[in-house]
């Protein structure tokens, strides 16, 4: 009794655990696909979640030639898309269900025959590779072939749900009529010459106030005062010596570049027969048609018959006729390895002949850096031994062939040739060392090596004024100048604003007197005389939107197509540069022709394409409001934790 009553207890508390543990979602104790949320009927298993999360990272990684970490992923939010993918696939697959929708075995077999990972080495249908496949993605035949089923279904509904949305006419027509629609303007640039006085020098007074106003322009960046030492290959070459027999084994072993034959650049076409190949050269005799053309009836480039630079041995049987061309032209027929074959010489390369004597100071450049940098990885070691004994950079400059200098670094210095700031890795460097790391060696991508101390770091100051004052002066005239440009644009407007009245309409920029005195004011007139307008500048016909105006700035442009109308004159800044923009006419689109059709159909397609994605999104949206949607945030965090 005893011994049958603890039994009973036992088995009740394994019942009690795991009714406990079906609780938290735990469904399978064999496979591991316990539901991480459901649809409706429809469950998302903690094996499809990772199976997503996956192909979201795999997709990112491609897309961006960079792997993703598990704890990098959920930090931009692929986590959250690989789960949203999965709810609206059993949102759209729980809506098939109810309406009956799904396709038979025929539909299924045919894409699984079709998918490349499923086939073998003679490209049909690989039984043994597909159940290989399977296993490895740890999915049973039935379950995928399922899956197959109910992605096709989710296709047929999501086809049909959007089958009828259409980018409108209207639209289309209205953003036609915007892109191609064109203007006429003028344009007027004001400069300091416009000015009815030049600036005047401030004094003193007034820079100070500018400079102090105004500080951020007159403020020195944060400056990292650092100490380096390097040696570099360069610094060695000319101490290195080399042995004469070591100069002419290197020559010998890149003979090749020194000793070449003369060679032709050639580009071969082969035909099927000789008299194919004859009727194709006396096409070309008799001016009917060129090398390329010929090639492309072939549906060739003449990248595809390219044979690069060629020497009369490589040509073979052909080198003769080929090289009988004492300028660019078509040889042949002549039997090639492939067939009787066309020969089009493109240019002739002379024969190329240095002799060691006039290579020896190349190769001795070279073979002295290569061994220069041999003996500074030699030296690399107890360098780092002298370092971690605690020599300072000082003493290695003393104590090795290491060349010592200095930097201000603001990270803005011109990387000049044959500094040190040149090099990528003492950059990387540079802005990150701190006052508490200890000199270590570093090496640069040609051999060389360097170590740096940051030394102090001094914060960003305002200049003082004394020291800056040609730099505040400057400043102070050029915003005053264009103060005073814009004031005078401002007037400009005015005038031809009030001109226009005037007149009753706009004024015609063909009647506007060019030679009309800066600010002048219009005189009176009768009743029956015109009144004089202002200048108006250069004309622009038939301005397109997106169009250019030679040694104009691009935004002025853009701007001309803001104006609402003809007449109107704006006062545009840009560059540090002041215009006065008047529109004469707008020029309605024309909506014919062959381009606007491309155009259109472009078009028609991008906002077809963005109505079909907002009511995708608005249709998926709603089947998971009418289903409900269950997310089990535990089971998430396990698929989670165990990609790590």
């Amino acid at each position: 009794m005893r011994g049958k009553g603890k039994s009973t207890i036992v088995w009740l508390l394994m019942g009690m655990l795991v009714l406990g543990l079906g609780g938290f979602g735990v469904t399978n104790f064999s496979t591991g696909t316990a539901d991480i949320g459901s649809v409706g009927d429809v469950d998302i298993t903690s094996q499809e979640y990772a199976r997503s999360l996956r192909g979201e990272m795999q997709d990112f990684a491609a897309r961006t030639g960079r792997e993703l970490t598990p704890a990098e992923a959920r930090s931009i939010g692929i986590d959250q898309a690989a789960l949203s993918r999965l709810v609206i696939g059993a949102a759209l697959e729980d809506e098939a269900h109810k309406l009956g929708i799904s396709v038979g075995d025929n539909a299924v077999l045919e894409q699984i025959r079709d998918a490349d990972a499923f086939k073998g080495l003679d490209g049909n249908f690989d039984r043994a590779r597909y159940a290989d496949v399977l296993q490895r993605e740890g999915l049973r035949e039935a379950q995928f072939e399922q899956e197959l089923r109910m992605d096709q279904a989710r296709m047929i509904l999501q086809r049909a749900a959007l089958a009828g949305v259409a980018a409108p006419a209207a639209v289309t027509d209205r953003s036609l009529g915007w892109l191609l629609e064109t203007r006429d303007i003028h344009w007027l640039e004001l400069t300091a010459d416009d000015l009815a006085e030049p600036v005047a020098t401030p004094d003193d007074a007034t820079l100070t106030a500018w400079h102090q106003a105004n500080a951020d322009r007159f403020t020195a960046p944060e400056t990292r005062k650092i100490t380096y030492v390097w040696l570099t290959p360069e610094m060695l070459e000319k101490s290195v010596e080399v042995d004469e027999q070591a100069l002419r084994d290197l020559y010998d072993q890149r003979k090749d570049e020194y000793q070449q034959p003369e060679r032709r650049m050639v580009e071969r076409l082969v035909f099927p027969t000789k008299d194919a190949a004859q009727e194709a050269k006396a096409r070309i005799e008799a001016g009917e048609v060129t090398f390329e053309q010929l090639a492309a009836e072939r549906g060739l480039t003449l990248a595809d018959l390219d044979l690069g630079e060629v020497s009369r041995d490589e040509l073979g049987a052909a080198g003769d006729a080929v090289f009988a061309l004492d300028q660019p032209g078509v040889a042949g027929p002549v039997d090639s390895d492939l067939g009787p074959a066309l020969f089009s010489m493109n240019a002739i390369l002379e024969p190329v002949d240095i002799p060691f004597e006039e290579a020896r100071d190349d190769l001795r450049i070279e073979a002295a850096v290569d061994r220069a940098r041999r003996q500074i990885d030699e030296q690399s070691d107890s360098i780092n031994d002298l370092m971690a004994g605690g020599a300072t950079l000082e003493d290695l400059v003393k104590e090795t062939r290491m060349q010592i200098g200095q930097v201000d670094w603001t990270g803005s210095e011109p990387a000049d040739p044959g500094s040190i700031i040149a090099y990528p890795e003492f950059r990387e460097h540079a802005e990150t060392v701190t006052d508490k790391d200890f000199p270590e060696l570093f090496s640069f991508e040609d051999g060389g090596i360097f170590a740096l101390r940051l030394d102090e770091i001094v914060p960003p100051a305002l200049m003082p004024f004394d020291e800056v004052r040609e730099r505040v002066l400057e400043d102070w005239r050029q915003n005053e100048t264009k103060r005073r440009l814009l004031a005078l644009a401002d007037e400009r407007k005015l005038e031809a604003e009030v001109a226009g009245d005037q007149a009753g309409q706009p004024v015609p920029a063909a009647t506007a007197p060019v030679a009309q005195a800066v600010g002048a004011v219009a005189p009176a007139v009768t009743p029956t005389e015109t009144p004089a307008a202002p200048e108006m500048g250069q004309a622009e016909t038939g301005l397109a939107r997106g169009g250019f105006i030679n040694g104009v700035p691009q935004d002025i442009v853009a701007r001309a197509f803001e104006i609402r109308e003809p007449g109107t004159s704006e006062v545009i800044e840009a560059e540090n540069r002041v215009f006065l923009v008047t529109l004469d006419e707008i020029h309605a689109a024309s909506l014919e022709g062959d381009e606007v059709e491309q155009m259109r159909s472009g078009i028609t397609g991008r906002i077809a394409d963005s109505l079909r994605q907002d009511v995708f999104e608005y249709f998926t949206r709603a089947l998971q409001n009418q289903a409900g949607v269950s997310i089990n945030q535990t089971a998430i965090d396990a698929v989670n934790a165990q990609m790590q």
